[in-house]
């Protein structure tokens, strides 16, 4: 235990960082790279794809009647599509609805 500590306190004392700090700074750009780019297995195309599906169905998806029109106007799979909707949600362009589904908020959905 002793000999952990020490190298924590040579490694503070060689690099002037906290390791608790250098951690959560980690930590945050991971979380800020995995949300810059789609989800695997789709590429930007796909995404402006959906985006323009979803737009034509009202911008909002709730139920079967939403995901087979965006799934046949993208040719993506249901899987895809919901992982693209998760990406949207964490992305900050769309929302959870109160009633249930998700309603996207940019571009022509603004």
């Amino acid at each position: 235990m002793a000999v952990g500590v020490a190298k924590r306190a040579n490694l503070r004392e060689a690099f002037g960082v906290n390791l608790i700090n250098l951690t959560a700074l980690i930590c945050a750009v991971a979380l800020l790279a995995g949300c810059a780019v789609p989800p695997q297995g789709t590429s930007a195309e796909d995404l402006a794809n959906y985006e323009a599906a979803v737009a034509s169905i009202g911008c909002v998806m709730f139920g079967e009647s939403d995901y087979l029109p965006v799934e046949f106007q993208t040719g993506l799979t249901r899987e895809q599509v919901i992982a693209l909707t998760q990406y949207e949600l964490a992305a900050g362009k769309a929302e959870k609805l109160p009633e249930g589904g998700v309603k996207l908020i940019t571009g022509a959905c603004a």
